[in-house]
């Protein structure tokens, strides 16, 4: 799963229209339109598609890649959005420091930034794997929000963040 399907699938579950997310980039720091946001999200023509086995995995290609920090800005213009600015603190810099250090924690902080958006407890988190079908304990989960290079931290792999975003899509469009 790429960046650009993990803003697909969030944008469908919590049902964001384009001008809502051109406001929630702008939010996060990022200047875009809604001309970008459409090849952000539109999957771009494979002559060699029809060539493939219909068994085979293949990897979604979109007309324009979505990098790590321009999902970064969208989820932290989420959190405004849907939370409001946080006043800043003294000492503390005005940016928010990146979190993704590097393609193996992009899942870990998608949960993150959605809970503190959502304003979601252990328990809801819990709920919404559940409407997925995936059960599993309150340590598990703490071990995901827990910082890279913690002794408990655990990567979050794709089919969790997948399934979480299928259950979002499923407690939050009902």
């Amino acid at each position: 799963m790429n960046n650009n399907d993990r803003l697909v699938r969030l944008r469908y579950a919590l049902d964001i229209k384009d001008t809502e997310m051109v406001e929630i980039f702008k939010l996060g720091g990022l200047e875009i339109t809604k001309e970008d946001i459409k090849k952000l999200l539109a999957k771009s023509k494979n002559e060699n598609s029809d060539n493939v086995k219909k068994e085979e995995f293949q990897k979604n290609d979109y007309v324009k890649d979505c990098s790590n920090q321009t999902l970064e800005s969208f989820l932290n213009g989420l959190i405004i959005f849907k939370r409001g600015r946080q006043e800043p603190v003294l000492n503390e810099p005005e940016k928010p420091v990146p979190m993704v250090i590097n393609d193996k924690n992009v899942n870990n902080m998608l949960l993150k930034k959605i809970k503190i958006a959502l304003s979601l407890s252990s328990e809801d988190m819990l709920g919404i794997l559940g409407n997925a079908g995936v059960q599993i304990s309150k340590s598990e989960l703490s071990a995901v929000f827990r910082k890279e290079g913690h002794r408990n931290y655990k990567e979050c792999g794709d089919r969790y963040a997948r399934n979480f975003l299928k259950g979002l899509a499923i407690a939050w469009r009902e």
